[in-house]
Parts: C-alpha cells; structure tokens; sequence
C-alpha cells in the first residue's frame, strides 16, 4: 500500500520560492503516475501538475506554466514541485497524489492514493 507525506509549505513573499516534497513508502513510485493538487478555501480541489511514471510526459495547469515544474527521483522514492514566482493567488493546500494507470493528468479522480496535505501561503 503507497503511503505520502508531503513537507515543505510555509509562509512566502510574493515572487518568492518554495520546494514541496513528498515522500513515498510502502511501494517503489517508479510505476506510478504522479500529481500536484491544490485546495483553497471555498474552492474545489484542482490539478497543478502531473507526470508519467517514465517521467517523460508532463502535464501543468495554465495558471503555473513557466513557474512551476515537477520531477521525481525514484532513487529517492520522492517526488517533487518548485514553485517559483509565486502569486497570493497560488496560496492553498497543496497535496501530492498517485495512480498505478493511465497518463499524466490534472483530474483528482483519477488519482486514489493521496498525501495529507501541506499549507503553502503567498502573502507580503
């Protein structure tokens, strides 16, 4: 059973940058689609970004392309988002999710394996 813990939130400047990680156990995340999720409050939960297990294909919400970006070290069984440039508008719960199947893509539902969620603040 895939087992995630992200870390990495915290309070930032606008413009600033912040590295999310997510730790995978249980299962070797080379064989899993991986994805970047956001909750703020009042609004329902939305893809940020998403990659292949190959980590080839990639997928970006239009509202990061170019400031953010996704990677993976399967070595290290994490995966990971930089945020640079960030906008108050970014601000959010961010959750890291994977799916054994399928394609790179920003729909929660297609992702069953989900981490608890870690708190990213744009504010000046």
């Amino acid at each position: 059973q895939l087992h995630l813990v992200e870390s990495g939130g915290g309070l930032v400047q606008p413009g600033g940058s912040l590295r999310l990680s997510c730790a995978a156990s249980g299962s070797a995340l080379d064989y899993w689609v991986i994805g970047w999720f956001r909750q703020a409050p009042g609004k329902e939960r939305e893809g940020v970004s998403s990659m292949s297990s190959s980590g080839i294909r990639t997928e970006y919400a239009d509202s990061v392309k170019g400031r953010f970006t996704i990677s993976r070290d399967n070595a290290k069984n994490t995966m990971f988002l930089r945020m640079n440039s960030l906008k108050p508008e970014d601000t959010a719960v961010y959750y890291c999710a994977a799916s054994p199947w399928g394609n790179p893509n920003l729909d929660p539902t297609h992702f069953g394996w989900w981490g608890q969620g870690t708190q990213v603040t744009v504010s000046a």
